[in-house]
């Protein structure tokens, strides 16, 4: 496999890895993968960079508003708007707002001058394309495809020397959209390293069930979704809800449910970094099918009641686990409520099959295993000093 030589501090080694704010598999990806890379290479310099939000902030806040409202509020319209854009091609050259990115690119790969460039957003193969039509030189480029089996045309409309996928189904679906089988690489989807650690003392509750509620839909949709879980609690399963960026559209709603229950055992918690522990240590759990989490649900081995899937983009990640008999996926609160029941049943006897389940595609060491790989595409002799001298010749 990859030899890895130590890196000391001064040979200024730089790794650039490229994110967007646009859901939270992207940016989930994008720190596991540079999480790894700085074990793996105590000595880079690895740079983790959101570009749209720091060339363009404004309408990078606008943009990500109006992709969270649709999301959520207008599902048939988000799923035109996911169709339309298969059919158009991503021309960074003759768009106005797209234009300032590809210099902000260029600006930072000219000052940072990175021996390697990893992305975990469609867009930024684009922006690098045109810069190669510019003739600047250019790193490698390593793309993580971040949906599964349902990958959008965009992902591809450009080149990348790698691309990295989660699962066989993805790499097959890839390869049927023109991509050489030598280009695509299964190192499953980067999750965090806590994955792959041992759990705190005292992390887990033998004797008590646990549900793990992570809230993404309408308010009214998660209050009916509380109601329905209502028997449950009160037979002692005790809940936890991290609401994390949801924490003021849903405070009402939590607060009336936990009024009316003041018995019941539920923890309520705002931003954390503990989703890994959690996940780990509950006996199933409620979410949308987004890339990270069912990702980080199969790292964890916990059965998944999908109570959302996103049209388009989340419907592969969704058929990933429902294919395997490792999840449930519920179109009413009701559903989700029965499901759950259903989960835990019997001393939890379906879920311990859904774990079993889960096995053969559970990869929680896969930011390990996609840094592996995108260091063997750098250049590892690379330094400041040759890059620029190949930009002069150019």
């Amino acid at each position: 496999m990859f030899e890895f030589r130590q890196i000391s501090a001064s040979d200024s080694f730089v790794i650039l890895v490229l994110t967007a704010g646009f859901g939270d598999g992207h940016n989930t990806a994008a720190f596991s993968t540079a999480e790894a890379l700085r074990r793996l290479c105590p000595g880079e310099d690895v740079q983790t960079c959101d570009l749209i939000s720091e060339v363009q902030p404004r309408i990078a806040t606008v943009l990500k508003n109006l992709y969270q409202q649709a999301i959520t509020h207008f599902p048939s319209g988000w799923r035109l708007v996911y169709r339309m854009l298969e059919k158009s091609d991503v021309d960074p050259q003759d768009s106005a707002w797209l234009a300032p990115l590809v210099r902000g690119l260029r600006e930072k790969i000219e000052t940072l001058q990175p021996r390697l460039i990893i992305s975990t957003y469609p867009l930024y193969a684009a922006l690098m394309d045109a810069l190669r039509k510019q003739h600047v030189p250019l790193p490698r480029l390593v793309t993580i495809i971040t949906d599964s089996i349902s990958v959008h045309r965009i992902w591809l409309m450009q080149p990348s020397d790698l691309y990295c996928v989660a699962d066989a189904e993805t790499h097959e679906v890839v390869e049927k959209l023109g991509i050489p089988a030598n280009k695509v690489t299964i190192t499953g989807f980067p999750v965090s390293l806590q994955f792959t650690e041992t759990l705190p003392p005292g992390a887990t509750q033998p004797g008590v069930q646990r549900i793990l509620y992570l809230p993404s839909t309408t308010g009214r949709r998660v209050a009916t979704t509380l109601a329905a879980l209502k028997p449950l609690l009160e037979a002692g399963v005790k809940l936890t809800i991290p609401v994390g960026k949801h924490s003021s559209r849903l405070y009402h709603v939590l607060r009336k449910f936990t009024d009316a229950m003041p018995q019941a055992r539920v923890e309520i918690i705002g931003w954390t970094n503990r989703i890994p522990e959690l996940l780990r240590t509950h006996d199933v759990v409620i979410c949308k099918a987004g890339g990270a989490i069912l990702h980080e649900v199969l790292a964890a081995r916990i059965p998944a009641v999908i109570d959302y899937v996103v049209p388009g983009q989340e419907e592969g990640n969704a058929e990933m686990l429902l294919s395997r008999n490792c999840a449930y996926r519920t179109f009413t609160s009701k559903e989700t409520g029965e499901a759950v029941a259903k989960v835990l049943a019997n001393g939890g006897k379906v879920g311990r099959q859904m774990q079993a389940n889960m096995l053969a595609i559970s990869v929680p060491d896969a930011a390990i295993r996609t840094a592996q790989i995108a260091l063997e595409m750098a250049s590892p002799l690379a330094t400041k000093e040759s890059l620029s001298a190949t930009k002069q010749e150019a």
